[in-house]
């Protein structure tokens, strides 16, 4: 699992950037549906008062003038979503499963990649046979699969898919890239337990369009896979399971605090109340004190506050140094994760490396930089590109001496790392037939982990315990 541009190191990056716009004399415009009153004060540099909901709020160059403008954006509907928590998932598929034969179009969105292709393989097949659609969407497919079923689901469950919308149920299953930018229009959703803005970002994929053909069943209805406020303060890790290494236990607990008591919520106008009362800052004791003070320092399982921070300070430009190109992994996480190149073969003779792709197209890589134009190594570079996906160091396969893929002429259209690094930084894995991951001399690719990888679950990493 990675942390890429959390709360706090986005939170420092974005700060030395305004600040550095506002001293160029730049105007700066930033957009969020989530941002609490204290983020916003901190990137304005002075107090703000309304807490109206939407809100503008600008800021004139220090320079020119002072004063603060606040405009409240009025509200010309408001959507009221039933939220219900929910303890266990057995509970939650049998109603998405439920609803789905009705007709309705589901959405459930799990915190972890590994859940959620456990959720949709839970589901697949019981959905099947109902007359049901099932698909999922995550971070560990390749681009060129990645943007396939985006597109197709982006379709169904948007503006494009109404004509189809009534032909059948269905269920999407991913992860946090379901609340990023995909317009989506759900009529019910079920969603593991976040923090509250990534609540509030899933729960605007549902019930997106008041003029949305809908199953005459449906209602704009949440449900949140939950534990109870008593049982996640006694143990998060427990509690909350794999969300526990995703987000931070403390922060999770807070959100927690502020929803178990809801029965429903109005859209847009609980966004403000419920980020405020969330993310603002108090004294603790106890259990809370110890949850806030490893959010801060970290401990064994993520780092705290404090270094991520200083992690994102090191991604700002220092009197025009940055970091080298190499050190690019560290930026933004304290995660690695590395680029795994997939084929389904690949072998070199005379003077060309030859490999086949995923989909059974073979491609052949010329050794000799002159045998092929700059536009034609450009586009061996774009289709080689669609074959990748990025995974932890836990999951990867072994790594292989640069040299080696120096001899397939591998570094023609990729970066295998500096010249005196004797490891490449891209990994390359043979997937077969059956979707086993292996090693370019015929190994399993894992030790630890059975690597697979298939156009429809992705790439997976199964414990050789299970």
């Amino acid at each position: 699992m990675k942390f890429i541009l959390t709360i706090y190191t986005l939170a420092t990056i974005l700060n030395a950037l305004v600040e550095f716009l506002r001293q160029i004399d730049c105007t700066v415009i930033i957009l969020s549906a989530t941002l609490s009153q204290t983020r916003r004060d901190a990137l304005l540099q002075q107090s703000t008062t309304s807490e109206a909901y939407p809100l503008i709020t600008a800021a004139p160059s220090a320079e020119r003038e002072h004063g603060l403008v606040e405009i409240g954006v009025p509200v010309t509907e408001n959507t009221t979503v039933i939220l219900h928590s929910c303890r266990k998932d057995e509970s939650a598929r049998e109603e998405a499963l439920r609803r789905a034969e009705l007709g309705q179009q589901v959405l459930w969105i799990e915190n972890t990649i590994a859940e959620a292709q456990q959720t949709y393989l839970d589901l697949a097949s019981r959905a099947v046979e109902a007359g049901c659609e099932t698909g999922l969407l995550h971070s560990r497919f390749t681009p060129q699969h990645r943007n396939r079923h985006e597109q197709r689901w982006v379709a169904l469950y948007g503006r494009a898919g109404w004509p189809q919308r009534k032909q059948c149920g269905r269920i999407l299953v991913g992860t946090q890239v379901l609340e990023q930018s995909l317009d989506i229009d759900a009529d019910f959703l079920v969603s593991r337990f976040a923090p509250t803005d990534m609540l509030l970002q899933r729960l605007g994929r549902l019930w997106r369009h008041t003029d949305t053909p809908r199953h005459a069943s449906a209602k704009a209805e949440c449900w949140l896979l939950s534990p109870s406020l008593e049982s996640a303060l006694a143990n998060p890790g427990f509690a909350f399971g794999m969300s526990a290494m995703v987000y931070s236990p403390y922060v999770l607990c807070r959100s927690l605090e502020v929803w178990q008591a809801i029965p429903s919520l109005s859209l847009p106008g609980d966004i403000r109340p419920l980020i405020d009362q969330t993310y603002t800052e108090r004294a603790e004791e106890g259990t809370w004190a110890t949850l806030l003070h490893e959010l801060k320092n970290g401990s064994r399982f993520r780092s705290g506050e404090q270094a991520l921070q200083s992690l994102a300070k090191l991604t700002l430009s220092t009197g025009g140094k940055t970091l080298p190109e190499h050190k690019a992994e560290t930026r933004y996480s304290d995660r690695d994760t590395h680029d795994l190149l997939l084929l389904r073969g690949l072998r070199t003779q005379d003077g060309i490396t030859y490999m086949r792709l995923l989909d059974g197209a073979e491609l052949t890589l010329p050794h000799g930089r002159h045998r092929l134009s700059r536009a034609q190594w450009r586009q061996l570079a774009v289709v080689l590109n669609q074959q990748l996906v990025r995974v932890s160091p836990a999951f990867c396969p072994p790594t292989i001496a640069k040299s080696e893929l120096e001899k397939l002429h591998l570094q023609e259209v990729f970066y295998l790392g500096r010249p005196e690094d004797d490891e490449a930084l891209l990994r390359v894995a043979i997937v077969s037939p059956a979707g086993e991951l292996k090693t370019l001399d015929g190994r399993p690719a894992g030790d630890k982990y059975t690597l697979e990888y298939s156009e429809y679950l992705g790439f997976r990493a199964i414990s050789k315990k299970e």
